[in-house]
């Protein structure tokens, strides 16, 4: 149906008789309902769901005052997100439609009141709340793509991508390394459903989430006598999984004693249950995860390097966040609209201060950091907007990116130097390498922007 073509359903919350006869008259080609306070709006809201609302804030018992008003305007835009309110007030009193405005309503009309003006109003609401339906619709009837659960823009996610989608494909044992928080488990999601055993479980264990005496248990079954309280024989995880793919997160907590057993597993791919005898062919994918340093591990005695090597066939390194170029703006405004949504709240954007915070913010925990702040911010703010204090990042220093040439170029040689030290461990031939330039020019670099040796 053409946005045109579609009925506006007008509610008119207004106490003063007089003025609910000039509404309807004025608004004869909408179907129209009127309220005259706080509870029989709400009743009309529920059952009558109304493209538009115009609202008095002076509405009884304080009919001289604006509380009942904005108390109806903040649970009209918690009950009803999509429907577009204009204010009605009176005379020289713009500090309360800005301030209405401010909390969420579409627009604001001063009294005494042109019915051919706020038509015009009420109109442009309309549309507006019709476009925004259709949007909604169209998206929600693209067909989602495997990686729509990724948000990312960044070259360095987006070569990421492109590995997931080659590994996809086959059956090697691939490692996913990344500090906590990057999304590992998002791209092992991806993988599953691009891969063939999508049709099959995607079977998943944290290994530093279960108890050392209980997680042999957990991966590799037991026969019923087991152990004390081994009442019937139970499947582990490896052939829970069978044919699927399993996912071994955190496998740098998994215990040494286990590691010997998992590396039988992956060489002959047949499991013995606790307590049983039988060899058990699985036929099974298996990805890992980790945070840590596993050549570091290897070197300390607490992982066995031909596991690591089994494991490893494929590596898929996921960057932190504070190294993905204008990742964290795209996802903080993916999350804003997504909790913004599930929770019905008016906040439609981030304000100027907020967004350069997010830019420059350092990001500790990662993608699930940005994530907790935003739901929080949402729940929070009073507004439509977010700002820092929502954020609880408002002690961040926010260094202004910026416009001359000339000081965009030192910045970006200046990050591009300290990036590639830092990747090639301060090894300055190797970093000289990276940058594609000379050691002693990398050397009057360093010293051009007092960079230490």
């Amino acid at each position: 149906m053409a946005v045109q073509e579609q009925p506006i359903k007008l509610l008119i919350v207004e106490d003063d008789p007089g003025l609910q006869r000039q509404l309807r008259w004025s608004f004869e080609g909408c179907e129209t309902i009127v309220a005259s306070d706080y509870d029989s709006a709400l009743a009309e809201l529920t059952q009558f769901v109304p493209t538009v609302v115009t609202l008095d804030l002076g509405l009884p018992p304080d009919p001289g005052g604006t509380s009942e008003g904005f108390r109806l305007l903040d649970e009209i835009l918690v009950r009803a997100p999509d429907t577009k309110v204009i204010v009605v007030t009176g005379h020289n009193d713009r500090d309360n439609a800005v301030r209405a405005v401010g909390r969420g309503a579409y627009d604001f009309f001063e009294k005494p009141i042109d019915p051919d003006l706020l038509a015009m109003t009420v109109q442009r609401a309309a549309k507006l709340a019709f476009l925004e339906r259709e949007y909604r619709k169209l998206a929600t009837a693209v067909p989602q793509s495997p990686f729509g659960e990724l948000i990312a823009v960044s070259p360095q996610m987006l070569e990421v991508c492109r590995s997931v989608e080659k590994l996809a494909p086959t059956d090697v044992t691939t490692l996913i390394l990344g500090e906590s928080g990057t999304g590992k488990e998002v791209l092992v999601r991806i993988l599953h459903s691009l891969s063939s055993r999508s049709a099959r479980r995607l079977v998943a264990i944290n290994c530093a989430a279960i108890p050392d005496a209980l997680l042999e248990s957990e991966l590799f079954g037991y026969e019923k006598g087991a152990f004390t309280g081994a009442v019937k024989t139970n499947r582990g995880k490896i052939e829970t999984a069978d044919r699927g793919i399993l996912f071994l997160d955190e496998i740098g907590d998994l215990p040494m004693s286990l590691q010997a057993k998992l590396l039988r597993f992956l060489q002959e791919r047949v499991i013995e249950r606790i307590g049983g005898r039988q060899e058990i062919p699985v036929d099974v994918r298996v990805v890992c995860a980790t945070h840590q340093d596993l050549a570091k591990l290897i070197d300390d005695g607490r992982f066995r390097e031909d596991l690591y090597y089994r494991i490893n066939e494929a590596t898929i390194q996921v960057p932190p966040l504070r190294e993905r170029q204008d990742d964290a703006v795209v996802l903080a405004r993916a999350f804003l609209t997504r909790f913004a949504a599930r929770h019905r709240k008016p906040v439609k954007t981030f304000s100027r201060q907020a967004m350069a915070i997010i830019e420059a913010y350092h990001w500790p925990g990662n993608v699930r950091e940005l994530e907790n702040r935003v739901k929080r911010a949402v729940v929070m703010a009073d507004g439509r907007e977010i700002t820092p204090e929502d954020l609880e990042l408002a002690e961040v220093q926010v260094r202004e990116t910026p416009f001359a040439l000339r000081e965009v170029r030192e910045l970006s040689e200046l990050q591009a130097i300290k990036r590639a030290i830092h990747h090639s461990d301060r090894n300055l031939s190797r970093a000289a390498e990276l940058l594609g330039i000379t050691r002693p020019t990398l050397y009057n670099l360093m010293k051009k922007y007092k960079i230490p040796n």
